[in-house]
């Protein structure tokens, strides 16, 4: 168990600098696009002020990422249920995200729903 424990302990470590990258890379576009929209303003040009993304796809979005991280989630810690048992019970807790993922797809379709209606 120890030395599963200092794996653990590496792979959330290299898991936290692999993900600094990306997230300084999100924050950037994101202010270039800002940048980008207050120059135009500037200059006169009319932007619209839309979201990326419909409230929708944004649902939809989030809840397949929960799900497919509650997935493997629960996948890693069947497979390290093997050698450890007891892990089988952290692997119950993947049940939180898979159910938020599904009231995710639920709110997906009632807004899809609604807006049809209209």
């Amino acid at each position: 168990m120890e030395g599963l424990t200092g794996l653990a302990a590496v792979v959330m470590s290299l898991s936290f600098l692999i993900s600094l990258p990306g997230l300084y890379t999100f924050y950037r576009v994101r202010k270039l696009r800002t940048d980008e929209r207050l120059a135009a303003m500037a200059r006169g040009v009319e932007v619209p002020m839309e979201p990326e993304l419909p409230e929708a796809s944004r649902s939809r979005r989030a809840g397949i990422l929960l799900i497919a991280g509650a997935i493997g989630f629960m996948l890693t810690f069947t497979i390290i249920a093997r050698v450890e048992p007891d892990a089988l019970m952290a692997a119950a807790f993947g049940a939180i995200p898979f159910t938020l993922g599904l009231g995710y797809f639920l709110d997906s379709t009632l807004i899809r729903r609604d807006a049809k209606a209209s």
